[in-house]
């Protein structure tokens, strides 16, 4: 930019805004909030500072449904936006999208992550916890001795009910060493202490005075715990990861001893009520038992001889119960002489040698019809023998016949002079070996003809057999 041109105060801030809006198009900035206030249009202006400078924010009204709570004056916050001018004024200013409590944030995130794990767990499960004393004889505060907590809750419990016993077991309950000692403190009581209840007690703080109570091993510590235990920490808006691991949570230390402790008052006007109620039934049951047994001496009075008449009605039952219980001893004695008969009847034993003697005549008869059967098949394959023997080619072989077919690779039984020729080779197979022959000539004619010539072919072809 040429530094001898003459400006317009517009155009001077214009090109500021435009230098710091590229420069610094998103940005994180913590610091101290101051000046809060907010006009009719529902946006929020404030001043953001810390020991050294400042700078003017502002949060517009739609982005306000992003917060988890409203900033207030002197709240460390961390700021995240983006650097504008307003031209108007000449002032450059913060333009703010989210705002989150410097350090809070973190913790709430996570305490929300241990809580989502412990839960999942089943550390706060409602059927894991144990159920509290209506009348508690002795309890112990695990708590600094010294605050104002501690002295609420005995001040109102013993007014609530004098006899109650009240032990003070001190630890630090904020801080790095807080949940240390509480955790050994509940193991202490447990293993040490007869106690009914155990209450963890501390006043209001911030959120980081009351992380202590926010440890996953203090929850662990509460859950493994035989004596039930009650989380007495701060307001009633405060929340700690104690008050979900304890058997009952109570608003506050106060509102713990009203309602941990039974009101002595109370108790004995119910007392006093019950006992009377008792006094009212039995004196009823008393007058109707009078009642009763002066009617009975009335009626007893009236009877004539009424110690005779009781007597003889007492014989005469006797008698009868006598007879009926003869009568049913007998019945059921024969009834269990015909139990016995079946028994014996159907024995185990008896049935088994039955079943034995059947089995073994089955055996018998299974033996002779195999052996019969086995006869029959003999005599059957000695007849088909004899028929396949006497139908068989190999015996009319071994009468000096012989079985005679053409050679090549399809041969062809030779029944007819016709069927070869002169000069071809023939298999004539024997009852013991084959010859090829070659036939020289043949001769039609009879049956017998053929025969005699196939004889003396025979014996000639024999002479001048060729080569197998």
């Amino acid at each position: 930019m040429d530094d001898r041109r003459v400006l317009t105060v517009s155009e001077l801030t214009g090109a500021i805004r435009t230098l710091l809006e590229g420069r610094f198009p998103f940005v994180s900035v913590a610091g101290e909030i101051s000046n809060l206030h907010r006009p009719a249009s529902g946006h929020l202006y404030f001043t953001l500072k810390d020991a050294g400078a400042q700078v003017r924010a502002v949060l517009f009204k739609m982005q306000q449904r992003y917060l988890a709570q409203m900033p207030k004056d002197g709240a460390h916050v961390v700021c995240r936006g983006r650097i504008s001018v307003y031209e108007p004024r000449g002032d450059y200013q913060l333009i703010v999208d989210t705002v989150e409590l410097q350090g809070a944030g973190a913790l709430y995130q996570a305490f929300e992550a241990l809580k989502r794990r412990l839960a999942a767990e089943g550390v706060f499960d409602e059927h894991r916890k144990r159920p509290l004393p209506s009348v508690p004889a002795h309890i112990t505060l695990i708590t600094a001795p010294r605050g104002a907590a501690v002295h609420d809750f005995i001040r109102i419990a013993t007014r609530r009910f004098p006899p109650i016993r009240i032990a003070v077991y001190p630890t630090v309950v904020q801080g790095d060493r807080a949940a240390a000692e509480m955790i050994r403190a509940i193991e202490t009581v447990n293993t040490r202490l007869a106690t009914d209840l155990i209450v963890l007690c501390r006043g209001g703080g911030s959120v980081e005075d009351l992380w202590a109570f926010n440890d996953e091993d203090l929850a662990r510590a509460i859950r493994a715990s035989t004596v039930p235990v009650v989380s007495a920490v701060g307001h009633e808006t405060d929340f700690t990861i104690a008050d979900f691991a304890a058997d009952f949570r109570a608003p506050t230390p106060s509102g713990a001893a009203e309602l941990l402790v039974p009101d002595g008052e109370a108790l004995r006007a119910g007392t006093a009520q019950f006992h009377a109620r008792m006094r009212r039934s039995l004196r009823h049951q008393m007058d109707r038992s009078e009642q009763r047994l002066l009617l009975a001496r009335q009626r007893l009075a009236t009877m004539p001889y009424p110690l005779d008449r009781l007597l003889l009605r007492l014989d005469h039952l006797s008698l009868r119960l006598e007879r009926g219980l003869s009568a049913i001893l007998a019945e059921q004695g024969h009834r269990l002489d015909r139990s016995v008969l079946r028994l014996a009847h159907h024995h185990p034993g008896r049935l088994l040698a039955v079943r034995g003697q059947q089995v073994h005549g089955f055996g018998l008869r299974l033996a002779q019809a195999i052996a019969s059967l086995i006869r029959a098949r003999e005599e059957q394959f000695g007849r088909v023998v004899g028929v396949l023997q006497a139908v068989s080619p190999l015996a009319t072989l071994a009468r000096g016949y012989a079985i005679v077919r053409t050679s090549g690779k399809k041969p062809r039984l030779v029944t007819e002079a016709a069927q070869v020729r002169p000069g071809a080779e023939v298999d004539v197979m024997l009852r013991q070996g084959r010859l090829v022959c070659r036939v020289e000539r043949s001769e039609e004619g009879t049956e017998q003809g053929e025969g005699k010539e196939q004889g003396e072919k025979s014996g000639d072809q024999s002479s001048a057999a060729s080569t197998f």
